[in-house]
Formats: C-alpha cells, structure tokens, sequence
C-alpha cells in the first residue's frame, strides 16, 4: 500500500523529497479511482528506487487538491523539483500507466 499523504505533510513529502514523486490524487467513493489504485501501488513497488508513490484523499484534503486543480479522479500528477512535470487523468490498465510513466520509471 503507497503512504498517505495529507494537506500538512504535502510539502515535506512531495515537493521537497529528492527524486520523482507519483501522487495518486484519490477518494473512497470513486471506483475507478479503487479500481487503479492497486496499480499505482503495484507500479511504486516495483519501481521504488526510482519513483516515489503516494496517495492523497481529496476528500480530506481539499487544500492540496484545490492549490493543483483538481476536480476529477483519479488524477495521478509526477512532481518533480516541487513542480508538477506529468498530469495522468482517468484510469488506465497497468500497460498505459507505465508507458505514460517510461521517463520516469524506464
């Protein structure tokens, strides 16, 4: 399972942490958003030493997903340098996910 990530620890965990970061922008109501999640955490476990994954429930933390416009999900955004470098909106079957991820985890 990726680490949760809230409004208060955002900072810490994306923006200033030194490699690539996958946040996994998410809510417990949204299906698809389940359906892809074990994915994302599939795609950070085999590529842990290169990207970083994390989820954050937009629910709970409107702050965040407010400050990068966030208004559908599953949006996964890569953070890199605490700047936004990949937007993934919808979810994909692990093939898509990965080939949009190549820069990063390839």
């Amino acid at each position: 399972m990726s680490q949760e990530v809230t409004d208060a620890d955002f900072e810490a965990e994306v923006l200033k942490h030194d490699k690539p970061v996958l946040v996994d922008f998410w809510a417990p109501w949204c299906g698809p958003c389940r359906q892809v999640g074990p994915i994302v955490d599939q795609i950070g476990e085999e590529n842990a030493d290169k990207l970083k994954v994390v989820k954050l429930n937009t629910d709970d933390n409107m702050k965040t997903a407010a400050e990068y416009g966030i208004t559908g999900i599953p949006a996964m955004y890569v953070f890199k340098d605490g700047k936004v470098v990949k937007e993934i909106v919808g979810a994909r079957p692990k093939p898509a996910l990965e080939e949009e991820l190549a820069e990063f985890i390839g």
